[in-house]
């Protein structure tokens, strides 16, 4: 069984050049690791400033970040949680298009030729709730078509949306052309309205720089 997992990380002050490109590195062979066990399928990490959002896939329960990336945690900040605090922050899985089975049929159509791609929004604090609301309602509806390993999570007012390209179009009730509703009342309710793209460049979502790509076909670090 595979599972999908958010996180948020942020980058110290002095976490830059050589340093994040050693503790990468090391990470690298870390999740090598894991992949080469079986315990993990895709690990991807990408930057925007100071901040790092992680995607990883799991074959195995229990696996959280830092059970692969050591090197790296000396480098980010702590963020408080309700058990302390941890250099991880969770980020609340709200959307997707499918559900992941098993791991072959869930890697059919990710070929080396595809580009993983993360992106972050900012939504306006007031706005959080609507969206949340109106893409869980999309999601449980199952009709609208979207990239089959596209998945978008919360943390604080910040979306943070991973999918692959060329996309490959599917929805979860499995009715090619069905019909949205749901997606009807999300696009009447204004999707503009919920986003500030002062701080994403002018867009709803700004595309973020890979730090490292990590799975069966590529590794690769950017540090």
């Amino acid at each position: 069984m595979i599972t999908r997992h958010q996180y948020r990380g942020c980058l110290k002050q002095d976490a830059d050049g050589e340093r994040l490109t050693d503790a990468l590195l090391e990470m690298r062979e870390d999740v090598k690791k894991f992949i080469d066990g079986k315990r993990l399928l895709a690990v991807y990490l990408y930057r925007y400033k100071r901040m790092c959002f992680l995607y990883y896939e799991a074959l195995e329960e229990g696996i959280g970040p830092n059970d692969f990336s050591g090197a790296l945690m000396p480098l980010l900040e702590m963020w408080p949680e309700e058990e302390g605090k941890t250099p991880w922050a969770y980020m609340y899985h709200i959307f997707h298009h499918s559900i992941p089975g098993e791991p072959e049929g869930w890697e059919k159509e990710r070929t080396g030729e595809k580009t993983k791609i993360g992106r972050i929004a900012f939504l306006y604090p007031e706005k959080l709730f609507s969206y949340a609301c109106w893409h869980k309602a999309i999601v449980d509806e199952g009709k609208h078509a979207g990239d089959k390993y596209q998945c978008i999570a919360l943390h604080e007012n910040i979306l943070f949306s991973y999918y692959e390209e060329p996309r490959t179009n599917v929805n979860l009730c499995g009715e090619q052309g069905a019909e949205s509703e749901a997606l009807k009342g999300w696009m009447a309710a204004d999707p503009e309205s919920h986003f500030n793209r002062g701080k994403a460049g002018g867009d709803n979502f700004l595309v973020i720089e890979p730090i490292l790509l990590m799975d069966r076909r590529i590794s690769d670090v950017k540090g």
